[in-house]
């Protein structure tokens, strides 16, 4: 099995009418709003301002529920527990859910489960371990949705449970005070995609405008949504959340306060990595922030990075700092020996429709990272389980065309428990039924998915002379940041471009630095993505995106290349249909 070439989908031309009706913006401009399914002037409006209207956070189902629950622990003072996850989304909303309801002088336990030790979500010898601390009402956090039986245990214990979460819910919801996930079917929740540190916000919205209309804490000094607005674009960049409608507006919102670096953790975690703050992006957050924060729930305990983002300390921060970008440095290099394990076992199995790797090998912490790798690589599921005597934890990710979740869901009865979304899930099974989930899963796939399916897509957004590509497009282009999920960066193509010059740079991650010329300009371009020099004909066709580099003080263009075809290809191929209505 190897790597299988990309399809060049150029996306289809924006009708007549609807560039009309956009007319006081550029071609360019027009075409990419329509590929992102931006089908008003109203929607544009809204999109390039970042200005999508927040939902009321009392129209998600449970919400009216959980802000009463949780008034009456305040009245009483009862003491609550915010149970969260070890990933970025969960640190960063139990980060912002925990002081929150401290201003409102309620006595808080933040509990975030290892790992290693506990694996994913709600487990029965933690809410034991927090009934006998006192606790009698439990918020999760970015968890709980399938959590049918530990929610029973926690009735048993006497704890009150209240649920948020974002994962898809099961077929049965666990016994609640409350389950806020705008998942459920029954849920009225105008934007599905929230990530668990948004729900975790819609939370605290609700409970902060209810006390100030009723208050129960008069000497309270209230915070302000700004607050936490960058804890909210940290763990939804970080969570591969759609960067569209209300998350767009919340990631836009936190990102001009990640650039304020005003929380000490943020600033020390820039500093470590030599960012400056005012150059936070949606970018930063996905590869420089979140793999930092995520490396210490992946190798030891996610309680620092939850310590990183709470701490008022700069001197305790930027020793943590240190920490997370050191296991970081570690994380990668364990990451890259998990691949190459992977790989090796994917070439020796051949063409298969999806991956079940098992072995003592993989990193239960690092089984994600080394799925999504190959997912990326061989363009077909995968499922990544580290092994351990009798009882194994694992890790899916997806294409688009497959949802693993709903995969797993047809194979429930092989494991203990499952869990995720479309595109990433998380399982624990016994091992003596690995081998009859990979024969279901190899099923599945083998009915739900077509050829063409199994051929990666590289949308087109733009076909353009190289010689009309210069900085008025980049700047239409930045338009539409922050880039990410459901708003990728736009990929432009050009035909006929001469190679001037290449060369093999890097190791661990090699590639190729090209200078490519129109017959005017010259170019610099880089490619990491599988090209290789025997693809490079004198002339190309190139799919590319742009990026801006500053070195020596001068700043300049440069083309990050997606995939090159011999010159003539791109001649050749028609638009997809239009995929709107």
């Amino acid at each position: 099995m190897t790597s299988p070439p990309k399809r060049w989908d150029i996306l289809p031309p924006a009708p007549t009418d609807y560039a009309a009706s956009l007319s006081d913006l550029s071609p360019l401009l027009v075409q990419l709003l329509y590929n992102r399914s931006i089908l008003t002037a109203e929607e544009a409006g809204a999109f390039l301002s970042c200005a999508y209207e927040e939902g009321n956070p009392f129209r998600l189902k449970g919400m009216s529920e959980a802000v009463t629950r949780l008034r009456q622990a305040l009245r009483a003072h009862e003491p609550i527990a915010v149970y969260g996850d070890y990933d970025v989304d969960g640190v960063s909303a139990t980060a912002l859910l925990v002081p929150v309801l401290s201003s409102l002088g309620a006595t808080v336990t933040p509990y975030i489960p290892s790992r290693m030790e506990e694996g994913y979500g709600l487990n029965v010898d933690a809410l034991q371990q927090l009934a006998q601390q006192g606790i009698r009402l439990v918020v999760t956090v970015d968890c709980g949705a399938r959590s049918v039986a530990e929610a029973e245990a926690a009735s048993r214990l006497g704890l009150d449970l209240i649920i948020t979460d974002h994962h898809t819910p099961g077929d049965a919801l666990p016994q609640a005070v409350a389950v806020i996930d705008p998942k459920r079917e029954d849920d009225a929740y105008p934007f599905k995609q929230l990530a668990g540190v948004g729900l975790a916000f819609k939370l605290a919205q609700a409970l902060l405008k209810t006390e100030r209309q009723v208050p129960l804490c008069r000497e309270c000094s209230l915070p302000k949504e700004e607050d936490w607005l960058d804890l909210v674009a940290l763990g939804t960049v970080a969570d591969l959340a759609p960067l569209v409608g209300e998350n767009r507006t919340l990631v836009c919102r936190g990102l001009t306060e990640l650039r304020q670096a005003r929380r000490p953790g943020v600033a020390a975690m820039l500093q470590e990595a030599a960012v400056l703050p005012q150059n936070v992006d949606a970018y930063v957050i996905g590869f420089v922030l979140g793999p930092r924060l995520n490396a210490a729930g992946r190798l030891e305990s996610a309680f620092a990075s939850y310590e990183l983002l709470t701490t008022l300390s700069q001197d305790r921060a930027r020793v943590l700092a240190d920490q997370l970008g050191g296991q970081n440095r570690e994380r990668q290099k364990l990451m890259l020996q998990g691949v190459e394990k992977a790989r090796q076992e994917v070439v020796a199995l051949g063409d298969q429709r999806v991956y079940v790797l098992a072995d003592e090998g993989y990193l239960v912490g690092l089984a994600g990272l080394v799925a999504s790798r190959i997912t990326d690589e061989f363009h077909r599921p995968s499922v990544v389980i580290a092994l351990e005597p009798d009882v194994s934890r694992g890790s899916a990710r997806s294409i688009s065309t497959f949802h693993i979740t709903r995969a797993l869901d047809e194979c429930r009865g092989l494991m203990e428990r499952h869990g995720g979304h479309a595109a990433a899930a998380g399982l624990t099974i016994r091992n003596e039924n690995i081998d009859s989930l990979r024969s279901e899963l190899l099923r599945i796939a083998d009915r739900d998915l077509t050829e063409e399916d199994l051929v990666p897509s590289l949308k087109i957004d733009w076909v353009q002379p190289l010689t009309d590509v210069n900085g008025n497009t980049w700047q239409q282009i930045e338009l539409l940041r922050p880039f990410g999920v459901g708003n990728p960066t736009p990929v432009l193509a050009s035909a006929n471009v001469e190679v001037r010059e290449a060369r093999s740079i890097g190791t661990d991650r090699p590639g190729l630095k090209l200078k490519l010329s129109d017959g005017r300009a010259v170019w610099d371009a880089v490619a990491f993505q599988g090209v290789t020099r025997e693809q490079l004909a004198p002339r190309i066709d190139v799919a590319y995106t742009l990026q801006r580099r500053t070195w020596n003080g001068q700043t300049r263009l440069e083309m990050i290349i997606k995939d090159v075809r011999p010159a003539g290809y791109v001649a050749g191929l028609q638009p997809k249909q239009a995929r709107h209505k």
